[in-house]
């Protein structure tokens, strides 16, 4: 057991994906940097929450976890022990300890086996429950998630999507884990369903001492149900911190566009504020910027150093952020839209130009 508190532990990790190319696909051209050296923790018995655009390498940090993508670089440690080359043989013992609940309710489970097979099979596989009490194990686990004991004989097609995420759940649960990678897991379901989803989460957490990895772009959905979020851009974590200090307090320039792009209940303050965007597309993982890759588009870059050196992670004010000039954006010194040339953060920023009506 970890003494340090965490049970998943990053250190570097990358996961490259190849570029193939001839008529044999035998061709080395390129790599797909899908997560690109990052360092964190998740806590025993927290949830992490993991945000970001699509296409940041959210999803493929989660399969990483569980081993269902080899890291390129770098280590998992989970619960104190370095699983990063373990082989198939010796993962085993783990699968049960680490599940994952998948995003697509719909493309999830097997169509062609019923919900009793479905979430009895990891028990039969993991030789956690003998055959003939498989099914009395299966009917309280659908219990737990709320659902019918009788829903055990039907078929997938046969339920809602937030039934079939329950469904989803109840095979995670199964085994009785102690780590569950939550991969979007109410973004193909309808608002209603979502909070149905997320509070059978959260009081499961509470039931079971479960820890979550939960992954997901919507971030009012992450501030409900996580304890820390980590915010990724293009590979890499740019700031993590407690849920309440980032949405209270972003620090990082990619954090405060995210938040700043999301709509106010009220629409008086909703007109009246000015939102802060970034520019331009979001790169290609397989020819990301140097330096900080969010320079590209940030409102807040400063050219002299953003573009030539890449910014480490340190602790600021609790969070702990990847930019040269967190301090200056935050006592105003850096404005969204300037173009400093000097790294002097207390010249005077240029007058910007007028802009037409």
């Amino acid at each position: 057991m970890s003494s340090n508190g965490n049970l998943v532990e990053l250190e570097n990790l990358a996961v490259w994906f190849p570029i193939k190319s001839g008529v044999l696909l035998d061709r080395h051209v390129g790599d797909v940097k899908a997560v690109d050296g990052i360092t964190l923790t998740i806590r025993r018995g927290e949830t992490l929450g993991l945000v970001g655009e699509s296409g940041c390498g959210k999803s493929t940090v989660g399969r990483a976890i569980l081993r269902l993508y080899e890291p390129t670089a770098g280590t998992v440690t989970f619960d104190g022990e370095d699983i990063t080359h373990l082989g198939e043989g010796e993962l085993r013992p783990l699968r049960r300890r680490m599940q994952m609940v998948f995003q697509d309710p719909f493309a999830s489970l097997n169509p062609r086996h019923s919900v009793g097979r479905i979430v009895g099979e990891p028990l039969r596989v993991h030789g956690l429950a003998k055959r003939r009490d498989v099914d009395a194990r299966v009917r309280e686990l659908l219990q737990v998630v709320g659902l019918p004991g009788d829903a055990i004989s039907r078929y997938p097609h046969e339920f809602s999507g937030g039934q079939r995420q329950r469904i989803g759940v109840a095979r995670a649960l199964g085994v009785n884990p102690d780590f569950i990678v939550a991969d979007e897991p109410v973004s193909a379901l309808d608002v209603s369903i979502q909070a149905q989803i997320i509070n059978l989460l959260a009081s499961l957490q509470e039931e079971f001492s479960l820890t979550y990895l939960f992954i997901a772009h919507d971030l009012a959905v992450v501030r409900h149900i996580s304890d820390r979020i980590a915010v990724m851009y293009l590979g890499k974590v740019v700031e993590v911190a407690p849920a309440d200090g980032l949405y209270e307090n972003p620090l990082h320039p990619y954090t405060i566009t995210l938040l700043s792009a999301v709509p106010i209940p009220d629409p008086v303050v909703e007109r009246a504020r000015q939102p802060i965007r970034v520019e331009g597309d979001l790169p290609s993982p397989a020819n990301p910027p140097s330096a900080c890759r969010f320079h590209t588009r940030c409102p807040f870059v400063q050219e002299s150093l953003c573009r030539d050196e890449e910014p480490l992670l340190r602790e600021v004010e609790g969070h702990i952020v990847a930019c040269h000039f967190v301090e200056e954006i935050k006592a105003g010194r850096i404005t969204p839209r300037e173009r400093a040339v000097t790294l002097d953060p207390g010249m005077q920023p240029p007058v910007p130009e007028p802009t037409p009506d």
